[in-house]
């Protein structure tokens, strides 16, 4: 059976306003560039030209999501994704070079959700953003249920709370996506495609490892062993699914 999706909706209010998005990086020209495409009614980009600046940037002021470049000086990009990822659940990209493939692991090991490949398009940019703002800011469709109990695991959507064996569980916002996708579909294997597509919303990119990188995090996170997972089951040769016991 097609799987039930957990899909986020665009938020159509024209009045609501601009989501304000931090983006760091020590190449004026990137910043800049980003500015051009995403300032506007639906955006407000602010930029600074290091991690250290970032990261007092983002003590200071509210923002909706953080784009942050690996190569910086004084603090770099891997450095202050762990930190914001120690104090918030916001979302966390990563811009890296076209074959940057480990950092765009190393930046999800420490909690980063997502990633832009420089050099990148102004419409794949845009359309990215969109992509990430949309699966997190809670605008849900009615098609998967807004409370998932499978096993142990218990998944309240709107509340943004998943609780295993009776404790609370602190998820990025990443991995709390694919883990109710899995919820909602217990007992169905999906592959690695699929789930970039299901989960993290665009066509699956063969030369990372983000799927297997987000599970193991998730095992860490919800498994009593982790080295002999029960509840997120590797299907050989096939994919993922979480168990339906």
């Amino acid at each position: 059976m097609p799987p039930i999706r957990h899909i986020a909706e665009r938020n159509q209010d024209e009045n609501h306003p601009p989501r304000r998005i931090l983006v760091a990086d020590d190449d004026p020209s990137i910043a800049t560039l980003i500015q051009l495409t995403l300032n506007g009614p639906r955006y407000e980009v602010v930029a600074a030209s290091n991690g250290l600046e970032a990261l007092t940037l983002f003590a200071e002021q509210s923002f909706d999501m953080v784009v942050l470049d690996v190569m910086m000086p004084y603090v770099d990009g891997f450095d202050a994704c762990q930190r914001i990822r120690d104090q918030s659940d916001i979302p966390i990209v990563i811009l890296t070079s076209r074959d940057g493939t480990d950092d765009v692991v190393h930046g999800f090991e420490l909690g980063a959700d997502d990633y832009i490949t420089k050099p990148f398009r102004t419409a794949e940019l845009l359309a990215r953003v969109e992509a990430i703002l949309r699966r997190v800011e809670g605008y849900k469709s009615r098609l998967a249920p807004p409370v998932v109990r499978v096993g142990p695991i218990e998944i309240d959507a709107p509340r943004h709370r998943v609780t295993v064996r009776g404790q609370e569980v602190n998820l990025t916002p990443m991995e709390f996506e694919l883990l109710y996708f899995l919820a909602a579909n217990a007992g169905q294997v999906f592959d690695r495609e699929a789930l970039f597509r299901e989960v993290w919303g665009y066509d699956y990119v063969g030369e990372t490892n983000l799927v297997d990188v987000c599970v193991r995090r998730l095992r860490e996170k919800i498994e009593e062993t982790p080295s002999r997972p029960r509840l997120i089951v590797t299907i050989r040769g096939v994919g993922y699914k979480l168990s339906e016991g």
